[in-house]
């Protein structure tokens, strides 16, 4: 029977519709993202996600996913998978009747390799669309590579080397650089495929050796970084960590060596998979596919020579939202806009952070672009876990930090936010639970994030409105000297609290303080 969903109302559009349905962004002033959904109907998996929040960094409202494993067998009968298809239907049609109720417009379904390639897969595009009003926009290798190249661009703005998106039927590889994606290359290399074929290990390190030597004499690489799109490489990434005892188990920007990821994947070879399955929570459907993915992922290694393989936890999904989003959009700094959401809706006096980061700002004269967006989004967050108990307001900012769905954030820029937001809270770190995460700082990281922390504490406390009313921060690094301007506000403002947190934050830079009447100072 039918579903009367909200892709039923858009899947055949109107003239000034997109390729993939309604469109989201209207004009480039654009700061919430109107919930929207999307399904990536793939070779393995069926993935339905719900975006909301932030434009430029929208966050997970929904998520789920089904592994059906649709395209298994694919190269041997040239048909879907019956039983994944049945899978796949019956995932589909749940994903439309959740998308009614939660009155998600638009709602768009795409499918890759295996219903592209499968002789019926015609035929299951309209089954799809009988039984549950949703429309398969069916895309091709080159399109594929081209999505997946701009959900990396969306969660990673600066990315720039080879995107490589495995899925159960094919692997594709597309070039970004400067917020573009350039060449792109489809192959037939995904483990499904790759299972059917004859000969052994042997015979098919030749084929995927051959394949990869083709597709680098199109693309050209010259030691480019690699970045990892697909759930089997998402599971090699894990077991990198489990092996390396890597203390941030979040996948976004997790960086290896090619020397180090070789070393893991000699260590996967010789491992109890039932073992390893269990000591990192893969589904067996996944894991099944992690042997022939190691495979791939060693002859990539050898044939393109990355200078670093990083993984991205976006694609596809993503790089639809980002296919939409205007120019303008596209340019602003997804980890501030992000930030500037959750104070929006978390903080007590959205506007506030902005406010602190102009009166900290002197403190920080000689921060470098990257680490002045770490210090604004730190602001902007600094009051966002104020529900918490306050016993934990320490540990819910720091988890927040190193846990959120933040794009445009690696690891090291993780902790440094959390640990600075750690300090807004807490003065002391030593024998907090986070402790094994702070190694991935140096100690110069360290004493600034606590220096940050500290600053936020008390400019947070200092003035209600705006701490710049009420007095000025002075830094003199050479003298090591902090000194503050109060204004006569100021001065009935600066209490036993007030004056506690301004010398915990002298001790943090190992200054001195000079406190003075602004007019006295003038």
């Amino acid at each position: 029977m039918a579903i009367d969903g909200p892709s039923a109302l858009t899947s055949h559009g109107e003239d000034d519709w997109e390729p993939f349905g309604r469109r989201l962004f209207q004009d480039d002033s654009t700061r919430a993202l109107s919930r929207v959904g999307v399904v990536d109907v793939g070779s393995n998996s069926v993935r339905m996600v719900v975006f909301d929040g932030a434009a430029r960094s929208p966050a997970y409202f929904y998520n789920e996913k089904i592994m059906c494993g649709l395209g298994k067998g694919l190269a041997e009968t040239g048909r879907l998978n019956p039983e994944g298809r049945k899978r796949a239907l019956s995932a589909l049609r749940r994903f439309a009747l959740l998308a009614k109720g939660m009155q998600v417009d638009p709602f768009t379904v795409v499918a890759t390799a295996a219903t592209r390639e499968a002789l019926d897969g015609p035929e299951f595009q309209e089954e799809v669309f009988r039984e549950t009003g949703l429309r398969l926009h069916v895309i091709d290798g080159d399109e594929e590579a081209r999505l997946s190249a701009q959900g990396v661009l969306l969660g990673w703005p600066d990315a720039k080397g080879l995107v490589c998106d495995i899925g159960g039927n094919s692997m594709e590889l597309a070039r970004i650089g400067d917020g573009q994606v350039g060449k792109r290359v489809s192959t037939p290399l995904g483990p499904f495929r790759l299972q059917q074929l004859e000969g052994g290990p042997k015979r098919r390190k030749d084929h995927i050796d051959r394949i990869l030597k083709d597709a680098q004499s199109k693309l050209k690489s010259t030691g480019e970084r690699i970045y990892l799109v697909g759930g089997s490489w998402r599971v090699i990434a894990r077991l990198d960590m489990e092996r390396r005892n890597y203390p941030l188990l979040v996948l976004h920007e997790y960086r290896m060596t090619p020397q180090g990821l070789l070393d893991t994947l000699d260590w996967i070879a010789a491992s109890d998979l039932a073992i390893l399955r269990a000591r990192t929570g893969t589904g067996a459907e996944r894991m099944e596919l992690v042997p022939i993915a190691c495979e791939v992922l060693r002859e990539l290694i050898a044939v393109l020579k990355p200078k670093e393989i990083d993984v991205s936890a976006y694609g596809i999904r993503e790089g639809l939202l980002y296919e939409q989003m205007p120019e303008k959009l596209r340019e602003r700094d997804p980890l501030i806009e992000a930030a500037r959401m959750t104070e929006r809706t978390q903080a007590r006096m959205p506007g506030f952070g902005k406010k602190l980061f102009e009166f900290l700002q002197p403190l920080f004269r000689d921060a470098g672009e990257q680490r002045l967006r770490l210090i604004k989004a730190a602001c902007l967050l600094h009051d966002s876990t104020w529900r918490a108990h306050p016993d934990y307001r320490a540990e819910a900012c720091f988890d927040n930090a190193t846990r959120a769905n933040l794009g445009g954030l690696d690891h090291t820029g993780r902790v440094f936010l959390g640990l600075a937001l750690l300090h807004r809270y807490k003065n002391s770190r030593s024998g907090n639970r986070m402790e094994p995460l702070f190694r991935l700082l140096s100690d110069a990281d360290i004493q600034q994030a606590e220096v940050l922390g500290k600053a936020m504490r008390f400019g947070a406390m200092f003035s209600v409105g705006d701490p710049a009313r009420a007095g000025r921060l002075v830094w003199m690094p050479k003298k090591r000297v902090l000194g503050l301007e109060l204004s006569e506000e100021g001065a009935g403002l600066f209490g036993e609290v007030a004056q506690a947190r301004f010398a915990a934050l002298a001790v943090a830079l190992k200054a001195q303080t000079r406190i003075a009447l602004a007019a006295e100072a003038g």
